[in-house]
């Protein structure tokens, strides 16, 4: 029903309700992020005209003589209807709303009157009630200033959230740990445009490959929707819920006027329908990592690569709590890598599974287990420790066990502590397309995330 590309790679932005007095108006953020610094062309909008940081300020959207395909609106929420239908005579694509004041204050009739004004022009907007839109190659309509957020690199995960504070947290996250966003998008209220319609359009995203949402809640009959049309998606869906208890779901009205609904039952219909839950935000980042690099596949069993043998104890409790096997490696296969091994470790290393490669080891023991395991039919996925204070390790190490990794069409997965100082052996990872966590049970979770 509604076309969103514009709202979502807009060429031309106008940004109604800057100030021309007060510089940290959520308006003049946004202007001021955008201008210059993106490639969106963007026009500043205010009913009293003059100029901004010597720009030429418009009385009107309808003053602006571009074409416009998206406008950011950041005004008084009883003000919205009229700007709303200002941009519609325009001929706007679309709108993202960033006014509070509507449903969630219980403005309910407000609320429903931009959404009436909407359908029948068929005129998308996002919000009201929300932080903003991401988009690193296009445009950043967050209300926050540049300094004080951390944007991650350009990739392929899209995240959709209700709540604009949990978006943000999750683009700290994704830097840290290297992961590539494709998109995020706080929706607030979804007032109109909401996850099912978001995700119908990001399944067709080629940008995009992992679709991940924070949802607090649904209008009633929608969270069936979004199941029905989640389970037919082509891309891998990852959705953190909140709301879980009653505490929570009273939070969850309070913010966006969500009804929280029944978490257990969307729980385990999502289980039903093979959409992947994650638990918490830690699961969430695991998920979208793992399936930024890998598509989903059958894993029952994991192969374990260490330097250190408490490590690889604590890789087969974390496997065996999320319903992997750890199978012992086959007498055959045990010789194999033996032969090749470093002379010093040959007699102390252990081969059964985890193979413990010792402190001792050297970057070619670590390419032999790793291309050894690659081979074997029974293991479905490598989980690489690696202990990057041994002192055999390279920095160049994890490159040669990515083309490991991608010779053998078998998923790696490394576990790195995450410190500046092995940044360079990190970096070797994910330039290749390998998922690195900065920890045992973080690296057990990605291959989690993969399987089916």
């Amino acid at each position: 029903m509604f076309n969103l590309e514009k709202i979502f790679k807009p060429k031309t932005m106008a940004v109604i309700g800057v100030s021309l007095t007060n510089d940290r108006h959520p308006a003049n953020v946004i202007y001021n992020k955008n201008h210059l610094r993106y490639p969106v062309k963007v026009y500043p909008v205010n009913p009293k005209g003059g100029y901004i940081h010597r720009e030429k300020v418009y009385k009107s959207i309808k003053e602006i003589p571009d074409d416009i395909d998206l406008a950011i609106i950041a005004v008084k929420s009883d003000y919205v209807p009229i700007i709303m239908k200002e941009c519609i005579e325009k001929g706007v694509g679309g709108s993202v709303v960033i006014s509070g004041g509507f449903a969630e204050i219980g403005k309910i009739d407000l609320q429903n009157k931009i959404v009436k004004i909407a359908e029948e022009n068929k005129f998308p907007f996002i919000g009201p009630n929300c932080l903003g839109i991401y988009n690193p190659t296009f445009m950043d309509s967050l209300f926050l200033p540049a300094e004080r957020i951390v944007t991650p690199k350009p990739g392929h995960v899209a995240v959709i959230s209700q709540s604009g504070g949990i978006l943000i947290d999750q683009m700290v996250k994704f830097k840290d740990e290297g992961i590539g966003m494709s998109i995020g998008i706080s929706i607030g209220n979804k007032a109109l445009i909401k996850e099912t319609q978001l995700l119908e359009y990001f399944n067709n995203d080629p940008q995009t490959k992992v679709i991940a949402f924070y949802i607090e809640g649904f209008e009633k009959g929608e969270g069936r929707k979004f199941v029905e049309f989640a389970q037919n998606c082509k891309k891998p869906i990852v959705v953190l819920k909140s709301g879980k208890t009653e505490a929570g779901s009273k939070a969850v009205s309070s913010h966006t006027a969500s009804i929280a609904g029944d978490y257990k039952v969307f729980s385990e219909i999502l289980k039903q329908k093979g959409i992947i839950e994650a638990k918490n935000d830690f699961e969430l980042i695991s998920f979208c990592e793992a399936l930024e690099c890998y598509h989903r596949r059958t894993i029952k069993n994991v192969g374990i690569v260490t330097g250190s043998g408490g490590h690889g104890a604590l890789a087969v409790d974390f496997c065996y709590n999320y319903g992997f096997s750890v199978p012992e490696i086959k007498e055959e296969d045990k010789k194999n890598i033996k032969n090749n091994l470093n002379p010093s470790i040959k007699e102390i290393a252990s081969l059964r599974n985890p193979i413990d490669l010792t402190g001792s080891a050297v970057d070619n023991d670590f390419i032999v287990a790793c291309e050894n395991i690659a081979k074997l039919d029974y293991i479905d996925v490598i989980i690489l420790l690696l202990l990057p204070y041994l002192p055999g390790i390279s920095m160049d190490l994890s490159v040669r066990l990515s083309n490991i990794a991608h010779e053998y069409n078998k998923p790696l997965i490394a576990y790195i502590p995450h410190v500046d100082k092995y940044q360079m052996l990190m970096e070797g990872f994910e330039l290749n397309n390998i998922p690195v966590s900065p920890s045992v049970r973080g690296a057990v979770l990605m291959a989690k995330g993969l399987a089916l």
